[in-house]
């Protein structure tokens, strides 16, 4: 055997790997198993601010006055310093 037949032997030996590696992955991806999970998120009422306070357009609207003030005052700089 020449040493290009070899290469190109080698070369379809590995394209032949690695489709049938891609096979496996979208056939395993396809299988997944019926997993009945049931996932509560509500956790009540048991935090001290109650389980809504994220929910309260208040919070936002002062948490982005307060980020607005701060980036105000990281850009304004420290004054002048002539």
């Amino acid at each position: 055997m020449t040493r290009s037949n070899l290469i190109s032997k080698i070369q379809i030996f590995t394209m032949a790997v690695i489709a049938n590696l891609a096979v496996v992955l979208v056939n395993a991806q396809a299988k997944t198993p019926d997993l009945d999970v049931n996932v509560d998120v509500n956790k009540g009422s048991d935090m001290g601010m109650g389980a809504d306070w994220m929910s309260n357009p208040l919070i936002w609207v002062v948490g982005a006055l307060v980020l607005i003030i701060i980036i105000a005052v990281v850009a304004r700089g420290g004054g002048n310093k002539a």
